[in-house]
């Protein structure tokens, strides 16, 4: 099966049913995020499901642990395939959400969204560069008995050294010749499989083509 995860950004629910239709043939699965789960909730998510496809459940839960092991019991009925929260809630709070979560759901952690860079740690009273907190984070994530991470390809063949049975989710990931957009530590599709990615999530090279499907099989066929 295609490692890739095609990412619907959409609140618009014929949108994104049309995209992951058109794409079905040549992705893995379907990564639905908060934009879509606020406007659709279970009922969306159990409409893209449908469909076929493995769903990736984006939410990055990130509160008390109480909180996010009663959030991820509430989100169970639907049994994403993987589901996201934030590592820097703290181990207590992964452990919960791990042992709330249906025995079939990957329980990953966000580490540092590829959004950011060292400049925007600081600016938050981190120190240390993307790469030290990303290893930090991936620690306390083993420990803490998860499934796996989220980190972006710069850093995930470091993760998977002090992790190596860990799973590996990567964003930011654009086509070589593709634009960066508001990411700002992207990789290659090929690169990230080869630093150890497990699944890539790839959106607006895919959603944002002329045509989805062509985008996603051209992808695929650099992998």
């Amino acid at each position: 099966m295609s490692p890739i995860y095609v990412a619907i950004d959409t609140p618009d629910l014929a949108r994104a049913k049309a995209i992951a239709t058109r794409t079905r043939a040549h992705i893995g699965g379907i990564k639905l995020g908060l934009e879509f789960f606020c406007a659709h909730g279970q009922h969306g998510v159990r409409e893209m499901a449908e469909l076929g496809l493995p769903i990736f459940l984006d939410l990055k839960l990130h509160d008390i642990p109480n909180t996010v092991a009663k959030a991820v019991q509430a989100l169970s009925p639907i049994e994403p395939a993987i589901l996201t929260v934030h590592a820097s809630g703290g181990r207590a709070m992964l452990e919960d959400a791990k042992a709330a979560a249906p025995l079939n759901t990957k329980v990953v952690a966000v580490t540092m969204l590829t959004s950011l860079d060292a400049s925007d740690l600081a600016a938050t009273g981190i120190g240390g560069s993307a790469h030290d907190q990303v290893l930090r984070l991936t620690e306390l994530a083993h420990e803490a008995g998860i499934d796996g991470i989220v980190c972006s390809g710069a850093e995930v063949a470091a993760a998977k050294k002090a992790w190596p049975k860990g799973f590996f989710v990567v964003p930011g990931v654009r086509p070589a010749d593709g634009p960066a957009g508001d990411q700002k530590r992207v990789v290659t599709p090929r690169a990230a499989l080869d630093a150890g990615a497990s699944i890539l999530v790839i959106g607006r090279p895919i959603t944002q083509a002329e045509d989805p499907d062509a985008a996603a099989r051209a992808i695929g066929g650099t992998l």
